[in-house]
């Protein structure tokens, strides 16, 4: 049997396991924004992508010295190898720094509105994809969808995750699309795209945690028996 009472409990512990807390959400973050503001400073990519690679190297080293996951550090990698070959990519056809500085946005814009789609198409299907993510660090992984109030839980969670994600996918999409138009000067479109990523990442992601925490103190589901079994990790 696990020790949370209700609902929402065990729904904030498995959540605390699977994103890492607070400090594995700061270091899948912190080489986006030292790009970002790297470039805006200098608008020279490559020490951009450098100095952004730099850091995750530092947040690594730390990992592995204190001998703790660097599940989250490496997910960091990822994002800047994908980013820097649309990058790559841009430069072989052509373009100039700016360009490549909007192609290495590119798989970000894509990611968030993907994201966005599979969350939304989880909640219509009645299988919201945060059940998936409670589910993964869980003893039973489909466990979650034996109980409503479970279903109904992660359904609003998704809701929390999706929006943001819309919101980004929609505003850093139309910027990039403004920037390749020329609607908007090229640097310009790099800046403001940019900017508005900050804009739209730590904050969105502050207020999202927000809405979870009030989603998830507010009430007091009581668990099931059997739901409280197979959520026991």
């Amino acid at each position: 049997m696990t020790a949370e009472e209700t609902v929402e409990e065990v729904v904030r512990h498995q959540l605390a396991k699977a994103l890492g807390g607070t400090r594995g959400m700061l270091e899948a973050a912190v080489p986006t924004i030292v790009f970002t503001l790297i470039f805006l400073l200098g608008h020279d990519l490559k020490r951009a992508v450098l100095w952004s690679v730099g850091s995750a190297v530092i947040l690594l080293l730390i990992r592995l010295v204190q001998r703790s996951n660097p599940q989250f550090v490496i997910n960091a990698f990822v994002g800047i190898g994908i980013g820097a070959f649309f990058a790559w990519r841009a430069a072989r056809g052509g373009g100039d720094a700016n360009d490549q500085a909007l192609a290495y946005f590119l798989p970000g814009i894509l990611i968030n509105a993907g994201y966005a789609v599979v969350m939304v198409l989880s909640i219509v299907l009645r299988y919201p994809a945060m059940g998936f993510l409670v589910g993964s660090v869980a003893h039973h992984p489909m466990a979650w969808r034996e109980d409503p109030a479970m279903v109904s839980l992660c359904s609003k969670l998704t809701w929390v995750m999706a929006i943001p994600l819309i919101l980004r996918a929609s505003v850093l999409g139309a910027l990039y699309l403004a920037g390749r138009s020329g609607v908007i000067a090229p640097t310009s479109a790099v800046a403001t795209l940019g900017i508005t990523k900050l804009l739209l990442g730590w904050p969105l992601v502050v207020a999202g945690l927000f809405a979870m925490i009030w989603l998830l103190t507010r009430d007091k589901t009581p668990v099931t028996e059997m739901t409280a079994e197979v959520l026991d990790a």
